[in-house]
């Protein structure tokens, strides 16, 4: 029984501006370098997430200063743009915590195949992207 088999490309010399773009990233390897960019996030973010959570339970005053940030802005700062990189707080936090339990899922050896790993990793994109969608409209008010 001999059967041609599919020719696939060897890269010795990968030309980052001719091979990278053309190379198509599976699910699972979007998964995991998104949960490395949103620990990284989370990380640099920390100042302004201590910031918001000492503004936000020290007193009632505090509490209202806390509220004019989202309503009205912080000094130069447009009330827009904290709720936009609130948001991507949002996003990294959830993406993080979804793939985090898929990876901790996985390192307990429930299921280690790659059919397991691809549809874990949509499920892992679709929960996150959901979830921010649905928290990130009722920080912008939509609800």
């Amino acid at each position: 029984m001999t059967e041609i088999a599919k020719k696939r490309p060897i890269f010795r010399n990968i030309n980052a501006l001719k091979d990278l773009p053309t190379y198509r990233l599976p699910a699972a390897g979007w998964v995991s370098i998104l949960h490395r960019v949103s620990g990284a996030v989370m990380f640099l973010l920390l100042p302004l997430i201590i910031w918001l959570f000492d503004v936000s339970v020290s007193s009632e005053i505090s509490f209202s200063r806390f509220s004019s940030v989202f309503q009205i802005g912080v000094g130069f700062i447009p009330a827009w743009f904290v709720k936009l990189v609130v948001l991507g707080l949002i996003w990294s936090y959830l993406h993080h915590l979804c793939a985090g339990v898929r990876h901790l899922y996985m390192d307990t050896h429930h299921a280690v195949d790659k059919t397991f790993g691809h549809q874990s990793a949509v499920v892992t994109l679709v929960l996150s992207l959901g979830l921010t969608v649905i928290l990130g409209a009722k920080l912008f008010g939509l609800y």
